[in-house]
């Protein structure tokens, strides 16, 4: 299997997963939003929306590229989320602070793995 469709596949699979768990378990999402966001329901309900139309988006080629803007913005959308829960904890979770920091560079591999995979225009 080429392995630009083995990392479509782990994001759309990683993607759609997340977007159901927000609804299914939605208390470390509504835990780990800062302060300002003002309503943290709906703001997770459209992060798990998102996600799981963008996991979708990713396998049908014609909606792979808009599908790959999208997941783009939502991440760097809930960045300041991890960043949040970096600095101030997760109240509901148990990981050490070493591993909320160490959350943190994962997101710009998830960038980089979608704009490779989905947005790019293939040489």
């Amino acid at each position: 299997m080429q392995p630009r469709r083995l990392v479509l596949g782990a994001l759309a699979l990683g993607f759609i997963a997340g977007g159901i768990n927000h609804f299914l378990n939605p208390r470390p999402y509504l835990t780990m939003m800062p302060p300002w966001v003002p309503d943290p329901p709906a703001a997770n309900a459209a992060a798990g929306v998102a996600e799981i139309a963008g996991g979708v988006g990713l396998l049908v080629p014609p909606l792979r590229r808009p599908a790959g803007l999208g997941l783009l913005a939502l991440l760097a959308a809930v960045f300041p989320a991890n960043v949040h829960v970096a600095r101030h904890g997760w109240p509901g979770v148990r990981l050490p602070k070493w591993a909320l920091w160490a959350r943190l560079p994962v997101q710009p591999v998830l960038l980089a793995a979608v704009w490779w995979a989905a947005v790019r225009q293939p040489e």
